[in-house]
């Protein structure tokens, strides 16, 4: 996937994801890339800064370093939560309405509820069974996992954020 910036003949400025950029210059070319604002198929790629991601080793915008990933033998986990639905972490500087909205909303995640870390399974399922006091938690689970607590009528939810944890 690729992202370009886009300017229409009017001048209109918008953003667009394309599979490559063979895929776009196929779809201009066609007239099937129209102006997110006006309609308009005079679409040509604007001057855009290139993303460069630092390197493994560099230091965060908040000078902390990046963590390392860690080698996975297992399928990696993925972040749920119960009830209710992580640290510091990928979104530690928003840019976009959209990272606003997900760093909001992994704040008010962490703030009120527990992190179990790869417990959350046997957690969540305790709770609904009545075995354990219910409260607001999250935490990690394997894809299968998580729809076997889905298949039991245990109310989880995906989190569209990794927990704020080094996994070593």
């Amino acid at each position: 996937m690729i992202q370009y910036s886009l300017k229409c003949a009017d001048g209109h400025s918008f953003d667009s994801w394309f599979q490559s950029a063979a895929a776009f210059d196929k779809l201009a070319a066609a007239g099937m890339v129209s102006c997110a604002v006006c309609g308009g198929t005079q679409v040509d790629k604007a001057i855009m800064a290139p993303r460069v991601r630092p390197g493994r080793k560099a230091v965060s915008g908040v000078g902390e370093p990046e963590p390392e990933p860690a080698a996975a033998a297992a399928p990696a986990p993925v972040p749920a939560a119960a009830p209710a639905a992580s640290g510091p972490g990928m979104l530690s500087r928003p840019s976009g309405e959209v990272e606003k909205a997900l760093a909001e909303l992994r704040k008010k995640v962490e703030e009120n509820s527990d992190y179990v870390g790869n417990n959350f399974v046997r957690e969540a399922r305790a709770m609904h069974l009545g075995e354990a006091p219910e409260r607001a938690i999250h935490g990690e689970a394997k894809l299968e996992d998580a729809r076997e607590l889905i298949e039991e009528g245990v109310p989880v939810l995906p989190l569209p954020f990794r927990p704020g944890r080094k996994s070593n």
